[in-house]
């Protein structure tokens, strides 16, 4: 069996409950545990009117960090969070179809920002946020509709914006600048870095 670059004493613990960060986490052959933060973000958001979206993203991964490594002394945890950004106007989950329909209709053919923030906690603390742009083909309400349709209901209501790039919501787009781990919300190449300075990677 393959053996993992990491060399902590404990697997890493992700302070969310998102199968894609996971996924990613796991895909780069590092183990990894999850905890769900106890944070209400929308309270927090609100509690935080005036900071920029990256400072939002920060704000809120560094909150969920915090509260999972308060109940696992001694562990690296890792929290991230990811704010999507058209003109300074931040965008939330569609709550059905015609929400998503909506945000998709503001969208169009227009460029957003993705940012994702990274806050280690506990044993090991660093935080940083990157950026990926996205630009999306002008879409009319005949095409937006078709897409929803496709796309499914639980689909477009899991992801800000409406869209998963990796699935269906690839076909929405004109251009993408940014690395993919980033747009999933958990830019992975500066992670590993950090790890790696901070001795936790064998290579």
């Amino acid at each position: 069996m393959p053996r993992s670059p990491w060399t902590g004493p404990d697997p890493l613990l992700l302070a969310s409950t998102s199968p894609t960060r996971r996924l990613l986490l796991k895909s780069a052959a590092l183990p990894v545990e999850t905890a769900a933060p106890d944070v209400d973000e929308r309270a927090l958001e609100a509690a935080s009117a005036g900071l920029s979206p990256p400072d939002l993203a920060l704000h809120l991964a560094r909150a969920k960090a915090e509260s999972v490594a308060a109940r696992h002394p001694g562990r690296v945890v890792l929290g991230a969070d990811q704010v999507l950004d058209l003109g300074g106007t931040v965008f939330h989950k569609p709550t059905d179809g015609a929400s998503a329909r909506a945000q998709l209709a503001r969208l169009a053919g227009r460029t957003h920002a993705l940012h994702a923030a990274v806050v280690l906690a506990g044993a090991v603390e660093d935080a940083f946020v990157e950026t990926a742009r996205l630009t999306l083909r002008p879409l009319d309400d005949r095409a937006i509709a078709a897409y929803v349709d496709c796309a499914g209901a639980e689909r477009v209501r899991a992801s800000v914006g409406g869209y998963q790039l990796e699935g269906p919501g690839i076909h929405l787009f004109e251009s993408v600048a940014g690395d993919h781990s980033t747009v999933l919300g958990l830019p992975l190449l500066p992670l590993l870095a950090r790890l790696r300075a901070a001795g936790l990677l064998a290579f």
